[in-house]
């Protein structure tokens, strides 16, 4: 197993070995959805806490969140590969589409079912609030360092999901500007929608500035280059974070959480999927963005938040809030400190502070 290399050029924390398995093996019976269409972030949050060196709390974090979670939803009527487009964004049909994906990853080599389904799932990526894509990142991530059966089921799940959940973002126009990711997500517009995900993103496809500002990114960078430009993209998502957080503490942890899997794919894609998986990352963490940034200012840090000021201080203080948005971001966040945007750790602060506010005074 390579324990060496980072899949992008990002640094990275502890790998996990069997302990992961056994964890994903654990939850391989819930389903991907519980209390209506609540992603379930059970395999995502435990790979976290390994990652960032918190694997002594895995057992007792699945342990209290999984008593929320449900089964697995049955076969009704299975697809076959020819007829996948005619289902592609049913989400009553999540149990076929699991098991169809279940069935592809035991018959081939899980690169081989990435490398074909990736082109058809992508323009899709907002599917579930971008939970779908961020769990695939997950699971590539897992299995690039080692393939295993508990790895492998776990790939399923979330491309199951997100071929149920497939759902395309409002029309725009490939980058093709000449700014960086921090300034076009500065210009990304801010919507005034106080519905949902999918309200909010209905009412982006009715803002004028929508295109425009998806393309005033620059175009992607030649394939050589792309990972550290999706780096920059998380880069400045945990910097937005900082300033904006307040608008929705839990929602924008995923226009940085959704690029870096977007990310975690790129080494078992070929070349020529690097440039689209760019470009959807930046759309995708841009609206985000858009639907949830607020327009007032920030309120000032708390007395809290100031004094979580060290890498191991604003890990520890993600573990302790027991959320799974936090403990996400903040290994996200602790990777970004690591290629040194000074405002990663105070973004890892102000999430757990925001989602799940303590008190010292």
């Amino acid at each position: 197993m390579d324990t060496t290399t980072p899949p992008t050029g990002s640094p990275r924390g502890p790998v996990p070995g069997d302990d992961l398995d056994e964890t994903w093996t654990r939850l391989r019976a819930t389903g991907p959805e519980f209390q209506g269409w609540l992603s379930n972030h059970g395999p995502m949050a435990a790979d976290a806490l390994w990652r960032l060196g918190r694997g002594e709390h895995v057992q007792a974090w699945v342990d209290g969140y999984a008593t929320r979670l449900q089964e697995a939803p049955a076969v009704r009527w299975p697809i076959t590969e020819d007829e996948w487009r005619d289902v592609l964004g049913d989400p009553s049909r999540l149990g076929d589409w699991l098991d169809l994906f279940d069935r592809q990853l035991r018959e081939e080599p899980w690169r081989d079912v990435v490398v074909r389904w990736w082109p058809r799932l992508l323009d899709g990526a907002v599917a579930s609030a971008t939970h779908s894509l961020i769990r695939t990142g997950h699971a590539v991530r897992a299995l690039l360092e080692d393939t295993t059966p508990a790895r492998t089921a776990e790939l399923a799940q979330a491309l199951g999901y997100w071929a149920a959940r497939h759902q395309r973002l409002p029309d725009h126009p490939r980058p093709a500007g000449h700014v960086g990711p921090t300034a076009a997500l500065d210009a990304v517009p801010a919507l005034s929608s106080a519905g949902g995900v999918r309200a909010r993103l209905g009412e982006l496809s009715r803002t004028s500035a929508w295109p425009a500002a998806v393309g005033r990114l620059r175009a992607a960078p030649p394939a050589a280059e792309v990972p550290a430009a999706v780096d920059a993209l998380v880069d400045a998502a945990v910097t937005g974070y900082r300033r904006w957080a307040h608008g929705s503490p839990v929602m924008l942890v995923h226009a940085a959480t959704a690029p870096r899997a977007a990310g975690l794919v790129l080494p078992a894609l070929p070349r020529e999927l690097w440039a689209p998986t760019y470009e959807t990352a930046w759309a995708v963490s841009a609206a985000i963005t858009a639907a949830y940034r607020p327009t007032a200012a920030p309120p000032p840090a708390s007395r809290a938040e100031q004094a979580t000021t060290t890498p191991e201080d604003v890990t520890d203080r993600a573990v302790a809030t027991g959320d799974e948005h936090a403990i996400k971001f903040v290994e996200v966040a602790q990777e970004s400190h690591r290629r040194g945007n000074p405002d990663a750790l105070p973004a890892g602060a102000r999430a757990s502070h925001l989602i799940a506010p303590v008190d010292y005074s």
